[in-house]
């Protein structure tokens, strides 16, 4: 039998970290070679706006829109002609997305450090922010849910859905992406993907009836490697999420898992893109026997084989066998995974022990399936091992932390020596005169 799934054996000893993390499979993305291809473009579009951005759009998505910003009649008019189903699972995405990015908001927090001496920690939201759904080998409007929930927890005001134009439907993004932007209540939707998206989301512009375009300060949502270079390029001028790359799942599993619903879990982020990743870690050759052999059976039954069976045949999918548990955990860790199942016995426990992942499912009845749309957590997360250093995307990414100091003379005056110290530890007596000066350019609070 051929297999999709290559193999690796680390049953003899998993390598140090370094070691490991270069052996593991990865899907390579070379942002630094696309960097130089955006940065015309969005030189371009900081110059000429609206009219660069149609060109583009015309160029690369061969169909140029009359307008950027969807007629909000449109938003209504594609809810409208949704199927009840669909309309009915978005709504429940919606429902539940919403009850677990309620609790994530934080709350301002005083402490008082000394008598008449507090610091307060204020969460202040980002006043606008655009929202990246993609469009390309497939159609989001799980990731407008995803973008938008966590953003209107936080309590931004101004929010903007940026798709790119399809040539099916006249210049406008996809029907589904504009009726969930109207179920979310989002009525700013701008027809425009690509690198030149985000650099309209970064200096705004003026539309084609003369509207304007109002620029944001953090984009956020996965795009393909020209969304991510312009991501790079502006940030700091805007905030971003992430540096989005391929999807990628893990599995960490044991002679309990069923091999049918791993092969089933493999397949289904195979099927997102032919770079996507598809990695199965397990203590058991048997477990790994019986996945090659569904996969071969289950792969031909599904409506995107060719670009399932580029995904898991690439050198960014594979198997990996390890002697234990341990040695499984370990390896899930240094790989850090979008998205990490546990198919193991006490699954619950294994998981308490990864460290790194974007997103845990565990057990046989979690699949990364039902996170993509209606486990209520956020599918928008690291990729590339990012999972090591960063979150996905929630409440907290549209919200900044300000610190409020607030302390009174004598408060001030307690503390007075210390500061001068340091200032002048450091050489910087002039931050040592500011304290002074409030008490008549003499150290009067030694008297």
């Amino acid at each position: 039998m051929t297999t999709l799934l290559t193999r690796s054996d680390l049953r003899g000893g998993v390598p140090a970290p370094a070691e490991l993390r270069a052996m593991l499979p990865r899907a390579e993305m070379n942002v630094d070679a696309v960097v130089e291809k955006v940065r015309p473009i969005i030189d371009d579009v900081r110059a000429r706006g609206v009219d660069a951005v149609l060109e583009y759009g015309e160029r690369f998505d061969r169909v140029r829109s009359e307008s950027v910003r969807v007629p909000h009649a449109a938003l209504r008019e594609a809810l409208d002609a949704t199927d009840p189903q669909v309309r009915a699972a978005l709504e429940t995405s919606i429902e539940r997305a919403r009850a677990v990015h309620a609790d994530q908001r934080r709350t301002d927090t005083t402490t008082q450090v000394v008598p008449g001496g507090t610091v307060t920690e204020r969460w202040v939201p980002v006043a606008r922010v655009g929202l990246y759904a993609p469009g390309g080998l497939a159609v989001y409007p799980s990731s407008v849910v995803m973008n938008v929930v966590p953003a209107q927890a936080a309590g931004v005001e101004g929010l903007v859905v940026c798709s790119p134009p399809q040539q099916e439907f006249g210049g406008r993004p996809h029907p589904l992406i504009l009726a969930a932007a109207a179920l979310l209540g989002v009525d700013e939707v701008w027809a425009v993907g690509g690198a030149q998206a985000v650099a309209l989301l970064a200096y705004g512009g003026t539309d084609t009836d003369g509207a304007e375009l109002e620029p944001v300060d953090t984009v956020t949502g996965p795009g393909n490697v020209f969304v991510t270079a312009a991501k790079r390029v502006l940030r700091g001028r805007i905030g971003i999420d992430s540096e989005a790359g391929t999807t990628e799942i893990a599995i960490l599993a044991d002679h309990t898992a069923d091999p049918v619903h791993v092969a089933a879990d493999l397949i289904s982020q195979a099927e997102h893109d032919p770079s996507a990743a598809s990695v199965l870690v397990t203590t058991s050759p048997d477990l790994a026997d019986a996945v090659d052999a569904e996969l071969a059976a289950q792969v031909g039954t599904t409506k995107h084989d060719e670009r399932i069976r580029t995904a898991l045949s690439g050198p960014q999918s594979g198997t990996i066998l390890v002697a234990d548990l341990d040695a499984g955990v370990r390896v899930v860790d240094a790989y850090a995974a979008e998205h990490l199942e546990i198919q193991t016995a006490d699954a619950s426990a294994v998981a308490a022990r990864v460290r790194n992942a974007g997103a845990i499912f565990v057990g046989p009845h979690s699949p990364v399936s039902l996170g993509d749309y209606c486990a209520g957590s956020n599918h928008v997360l690291p990729t590339g091992g990012c999972a090591r250093h960063s979150s996905g995307l929630s409440v907290q990414t549209f919200l900044r932390g300000i610190h409020v100091v607030d302390y009174s003379e004598d408060a001030l005056r307690a503390v007075a020596d210390q500061v001068v110290a340091l200032a002048e530890a450091e050489d910087l007596p002039a931050h040592g005169q500011a304290v002074a000066a409030r008490f008549g350019n003499r150290r009067e609070w030694n008297t």
